[in-house]
């Protein structure tokens, strides 16, 4: 099949819609659904991100994509009782794959809500279980078990967007996109992401673990198909804070911190205990521990506010508890699409525990940044690539 149409556009008002091939065929099939362009726009990002992830590090990889961008991406290491409590994943058998899922969609599940999800692997019954149960618009992978594509093919009545995609196929040297009536050439960005690019620590700090080549690895290939300028955090092989679009590179920093720093909440004790409401949906409990984590979430216990999502009145997690619990985060890694230009993003890098970076390296204040680092005891990698992704 050299064409596939399209449900519309970027818009409903945007129709016809098409992708299509002017050599050989489509690389995918879709096996169920109608996918619109922004669905099949995060369909083929996020395979080429967990593709790239599996290649990397041997690992099962998958990615929740959300406008173009990961909300969540990670490898399928196993989970402890804390990740599945937190991950919706506690009755549920796991699958390698089953847990980069439950970890991808764990990163943060608000952004996640309505995702696309990419599987490196062909998806096993464990993962399309954990599927079922999200909001999600679609999935690509190389390939289904019968009794995967089955259960999938349940969900949304019969109109779940599953597809299949030919792991062997690789694009063209050349890419173009057309904008405004205008052409567009380029070389696509076939660099290749390996633990060569971890090699130039700038810093006092030489001293990388496994673990942490593994995480700046996955913010790397990650930031690879970020919209940029982005910036990502990574804990124990999994994203924790995405920071992606932004105009400033702090700005990024702190999103993608203040993400990460929700994430570390959530794996309080006392957001892990709180009294759920007997049958209440998944999106409706990430929003109740949003807005409990938030500071606002005296709003949420006022009066009778509490009745709606908890069967009993959670006791509040104050400022200083959560001060407290934040203060103890360590191990953090991050990674940088491009050069930081100023050390104002260390500083609010290793607010969130962040031990270890990796970034382009080039600004003209490399000295005060690399500094920055040195008085904070992080280990810096220069890696010499730009991974602008537009």
């Amino acid at each position: 099949m050299k064409e596939l149409a399209l449900k519309y556009g970027c818009n409903p008002n945007q129709v016809p819609a098409r992708v299509f091939t002017t050599s050989g065929e489509l690389p995918f099939e879709v096996l169920c659904g109608r996918p619109g362009y922004i669905n099949l726009l995060d369909a083929l990002n996020s395979w080429q991100l967990v593709r790239e992830l599996k290649r990397v590090c041997s690992l099962p990889a998958a990615a929740s994509f959300k406008h173009l961008s990961p909300a969540g991406a990670a490898f399928g290491l196993p989970l402890d009782s804390t990740l599945k409590k937190m991950y919706f994943a506690e009755k549920l058998p796991l699958s390698p794959l089953a847990c980069a899922y439950a970890r991808a969609r764990g990163a943060d599940r608000l952004s996640s809500f309505g995702d696309w999800t990419a599987l490196s692997d062909i998806c096993d019954f464990e993962t399309a279980s954990l599927i079922r149960h999200e909001v999600s618009d679609g999935v690509i992978a190389p390939g289904y078990t019968a009794e995967a594509l089955a259960l999938l093919k349940e969900k949304r009545g019969g109109s779940y967007n599953i597809i299949e995609i030919d792991p062997l196929y690789d694009p063209p040297e050349r890419e173009v996109r057309e904008v405004f009536g205008l052409s567009f050439e380029q070389r696509r960005n076939d660099c290749l992401i390996d633990e060569g690019a971890l090699s130039n620590i700038v810093t006092a700090n030489k001293a990388l673990s496994e673990e942490q080549k593994r995480d700046l690895l996955l913010c790397l290939v990650s930031l690879k198909y970020t919209q940029s300028n982005s910036v990502c955090y990574a804990a124990n092989g999994q994203l924790i804070g995405v920071g992606a679009g932004q105009q400033s590179r702090v700005h990024c920093t702190r999103l993608a911190g203040d993400k990460a720093d929700r994430w570390q909440l959530r794996r309080h004790p006392k957001a892990l205990a709180l009294p759920f409401r007997e049958g209440l949906g998944r999106p409706e409990r990430d929003n109740a521990v949003d807005i409990y984590l938030s500071v606002e979430s005296g709003e949420l216990l006022e009066g009778d506010n509490w009745r709606a999502v908890f069967s009993e009145r959670p006791e509040p997690l104050s400022d200083a508890e959560k001060r407290e619990w934040l203060g103890s985060v360590s191990g953090v890694s991050l990674g940088s699409d491009a050069f930081f230009p100023f050390a104002d993003n260390i500083e609010r890098a290793r607010r969130s525990g962040v031990s270890a970076i990796v970034q382009p390296g080039g600004s003209v204040r490399d000295g005060e940044v690399i500094a920055a680092c040195d008085h904070y005891g992080i280990a810096m990698a220069f890696c010499g690539m730009r991974l602008f992704h537009h």
